[in-house]
């Protein structure tokens, strides 16, 4: 339990420790496949966050999500993470994520992904999540449609 209380605080103070230029809140839904043991099941879920420009090549953010495995039986998951990138061009971000899941797995969680700017306000996103639960380590791969505001 302290461990989410620790990764909530840490969360906050990337938050309050960020840039005044700060300029993109955004939402999304997102959908993909978790797999562990060998099966492969579907996720859907919806993210939220705000992204900080650091400079012209860098951004970092903060985001929360709550994902749910389709088959029954399993609780919503609920991620908090940060995530730091370069722009890749006028319209492409890479970024790695980390952060705190909690629900059926509470564990740590590292991740990849790349956004692309769809038109001013639209993006597209593909993304990799690895989660630290000891015995069971899933993988999740999600794509994601978003705003930004």
């Amino acid at each position: 339990m302290r461990y989410k209380f620790a990764a909530l605080a840490t969360l906050a103070a990337a938050a309050v420790a960020a840039p005044a230029q700060a300029n993109e809140a955004r939402v999304e839904a997102r959908g993909g496949v978790v797999f562990a043991f060998g099966d492969e099941e579907a996720v859907a879920g919806v993210a939220a966050g705000y992204d900080f420009d650091l400079g012209e090549d860098g951004f970092a953010g903060i985001e929360v999500s709550a994902d749910k495995v389709l088959r029954g039986g399993f609780d919503v998951q609920f991620g908090f993470t940060g995530r730091v990138g370069i722009n890749t061009s006028e319209a492409g971000r890479l970024y790695f994520n980390g952060g705190y899941t909690a629900g059926d797995l509470d564990d740590w969680r590292l991740g990849a992904g790349y956004q692309r700017d769809l038109n001013e306000s639209l993006y597209a996103k593909v993304e990799y999540i690895h989660i630290f639960e000891r015995g069971i380590d899933p993988d999740v791969a999600l794509v994601g449609l978003g705003m930004r505001f």
